[in-house]
């Protein structure tokens, strides 16, 4: 049985502390995912490499988070927050992790380099990805005065704002997903057909970063309008 200080401990007088804590651990992984992509246009594959396993550790470290906060969660106790809607926004930060992992180990794995045309758009579209992370990881981290206040007030007008930010950010990810869909689209016979289906899946991989991001902030939205 899991004893009531360890809970304490885990928790202390947060019920979404470790919620946090997992966030912060989620956005230093997608946080490195600008320069690992600045390494590849160099193809400099030692530092891809190297910055591919810091992305994967830091993965890892989320993944413990995880595994912890579902593992001692109180079952039997009041929580000022819904324990399933606690869990639902834990899937979504750890699928962020999962996903800048993906991306960096295929792009790796494959030696895989953003055509120079399209470079700059994608630099941008990973910048928005990681923005839309960021944005995410900021209404998190207003969760406990949101619980502190009992969801009123001046703090809800507060991450409601923010999350209004961050569904423009998401907006603007779509936008620069389809530009680089379609510029992807006009050099694509020129390429190998093999290298244009990868290319795809990192492009909708990076759209979904930004995707996921937009959901923590939807399941938080959820949350106020209770």
């Amino acid at each position: 049985m899991v004893s009531r200080n360890y809970i304490y401990r885990l928790f202390g007088d947060s019920p979404v502390r470790p919620l946090q804590k997992h966030m912060t651990k989620v956005f230093k992984c997608i946080n490195e995912l600008p320069a690992f992509v600045k390494a590849t246009y160099n193809n400099d594959w030692d530092e891809a490499a190297k910055l591919r396993s810091k992305i994967a550790d830091l993965e890892s470290d989320a993944d413990k988070l995880k595994k912890q906060l579902r593992m001692h969660l109180p079952k039997g106790v009041m929580l000022p927050v819904d324990r399933r809607d606690l869990l639902e926004v834990l899937t979504m930060q750890d699928k962020i992790a999962n996903r800048a992992q993906d991306i960096a180990g295929l792009m790796v794995g494959r030696h895989m380099v953003i055509p120079a045309s399209m470079q700059a758009t994608f630099t941008e579209f990973m910048q928005r990805s990681v923005e839309a992370a960021a944005m995410a990881r900021k209404a998190v981290n207003e969760m406990d005065e949101l619980v502190e206040t009992g969801f009123r007030g001046k703090e809800v007008t507060l991450v409601e704002s923010i999350l209004n930010d961050l569904d423009d950010i998401e907006s603007d990810s779509d936008r620069l997903q389809r530009e680089i869909r379609s510029q992807l689209f006009e050099i694509e016979k020129e390429l190998d057909p093999v290298d244009v289906m990868f290319l795809y899946k990192v492009i909708d991989g990076t759209g979904d970063l930004a995707d996921l991001a937009e959901r923590v902030g939807s399941r938080l939205q959820l949350l106020l309008a209770r």
